[in-house]
């Protein structure tokens, strides 16, 4: 299996509003950077999204290591937070319905298949790849690289 890296990071101007999220994934020499702006979300959402574009990028079984800055991202994977939400409805334990569901039904989608290693990364703290993906999803939200579209499973 190839051994591929994918950096993430999500970034919301307000809680909900205007956001992106910048990705890059790395095999070997081969660098893709990836990223998209939003019109009205938020930063988890975001944050989840990077991960799911990186991973929905490729193309056969791989050994994916997946580095965020996002403890609700990684612990969500490593803690058994999605199992758990998963068995109860998509319910948290007060009850309430988790948030960003269609985002978790996608990123299992896009994770299938593939043998996955969640690792957080301090954020802003000098990792080059972290700072890459920072800059790519502020500037997503910021509209700099292209139009921003709707987040169509946004509900706010």
């Amino acid at each position: 299996m190839k051994h591929v890296e994918i950096y993430t990071d999500g970034s919301s101007r307000g809680n909900p509003g205007p956001g992106g999220y910048g990705t890059v994934v790395r095999y070997g020499a081969h660098t893709r950077e990836l990223a998209q702006g939003f019109q009205t979300t938020t930063n988890n959402r975001m944050e989840i999204l990077a991960a799911v574009a990186g991973l929905e990028l490729l193309k056969e079984p791989c050994r994916v290591t997946v580095f965020s800055d996002s403890r609700y991202l990684v612990d969500a994977q490593t803690k058994g937070w999605v199992e758990g939400w998963k068995k109860k409805g998509w319910r948290k334990k007060d009850k309430s319905e988790v948030k960003n569901i269609d985002l978790w039904k996608r990123l299992e989608a896009a994770a299938e298949g593939h043998e996955i290693h969640w690792q957080w990364v301090k954020g802003h703290a000098g990792h080059d790849m972290n700072e890459r993906c920072d800059v790519l999803a502020t500037e997503a939200a910021d509209g700099e690289r292209g139009s921003l579209i709707p987040d169509n499973g946004f509900s706010g």
